[in-house]
């Protein structure tokens, strides 16, 4: 049998067992946008994300099994892949992007970012229990929210009633949004991005929530946020950092590289956090670990470390990398 119906005939029998599964915890859960499919079967390097009635996938060109990808017939593989997708989930070829994702080695060195991809402006709103969320499937690598974020965004919601809430590195500010709904009593959003935060202004107008009514979008490039804040002593009750693991946008004062910076991002954050304050961080950056070295660190000084990431791992992501979670909880 040729190797790409081999692998389409594979993918079908994983994808329909899946959703099988799946759709059933979805449907339990009030969810419409779940990860389906993440590099199951080696031979077959796609991940797969449901959104509604449309898939946002990428085909992971650099992976340990490299020998085993459709090397030059790249292009006519995906299309078999989209197609056995459309027949398992009756979903549209035309609402089904498969995106290429590389391996950047070297890419603190060149500085390269994704950048935007297509002007076609696939819009869905996907549902999260009584939260909506306005995704771009076609024009970026990323959609807009990240599904494996889901029971941090309760969490930050059961935290953040009464609290004064700074959420760092707000992308399109999903766990802003989380926060509001949550009652947070003032809310500030940061992020170096224009296009980003006028989208979570679109996220909170879809949750009929008043972006005037203490909820402050702030473009700015957020070590000089962090810095401003500490000269004019400001505070805040509950603080969210999630920072890209590397950065060198044009519009930053210098390059953000998460391994070598996160202690002194801390130590900012640490700084503004009030009594009884919790910051909650995130990273996706891999092998990333908050250690007992670290911890005796003078940024660490009267605070409660907590490893939260295995208790916000839902069932779409069982068993799979995850970013480590921590919460920081002053004493």
């Amino acid at each position: 049998m040729e190797r790409t119906e081999y692998h389409r005939e594979l993918l079908i029998n994983r994808l329909s067992k899946r959703f099988k599964h799946l759709k059933k915890w979805a449907s339990r859960t009030g969810t419409n946008a779940f990860r389906l499919y993440d590099r199951d079967i080696p031979e077959i390097p796609l991940v797969l994300d449901i959104y509604d009635d449309a898939i946002s996938g990428a085909y992971y060109r650099y992976t340990e099994q490299t020998e085993e990808s459709p090397g030059e017939k790249t292009e006519s593989w995906l299309l078999a892949m989209k197609e056995a997708i459309s027949e398992v989930l009756k979903i549209k070829e035309d609402n089904i992007f498969l995106k290429e994702r590389f391996r950047m080695r070297g890419r603190q060195d060149t500085g390269i970012q994704y950048g935007k991809l297509s002007t076609r402006s696939f819009y869905r709103d996907v549902s999260e229990g009584d939260l909506k969320f306005r995704v771009n499937l076609s024009d970026y690598l990323d959609t807009g929210l990240f599904l494996d974020a889901r029971k941090k965004r309760a969490m930050i919601r059961s935290m953040a009633a009464g609290k004064r809430v700074l959420n760092l590195f707000a992308y399109t500010c999903s766990l802003s949004l989380a926060a509001a709904k949550g009652g947070a009593l003032e809310l500030d959003s940061v992020d170096l991005s224009a296009t980003y935060l006028d989208w979570g202004k679109i996220n909170f107008a879809l949750n009929k929530l008043d972006v005037k009514s203490g909820f402050n979008f702030i473009q700015s490039d957020v070590i000089d946020f962090l810095e401003k804040a500490e000269r004019k002593k400001l505070v805040w009750d509950l603080i969210i950092l999630d920072p890209p693991s590397f950065s060198n946008s044009k519009k930053m004062r210098g390059a953000l590289d998460l391994k070598r910076d996160y202690l002194k991002l801390l130590s900012s954050c640490l700084a503004l956090l009030g009594p009884g304050g919790t910051l909650v961080f995130s990273s996706n950056s891999g092998g990333f670990k908050i250690g007992e070295e670290e911890s005796k660190k003078a940024a660490f000084n009267n605070v409660i470390v907590k490893e939260l990431t295995d208790e916000l791992v839902d069932e779409d992501f069982l068993r799979r990398k995850v970013p480590v979670c921590y919460a920081i909880k002053r004493q």
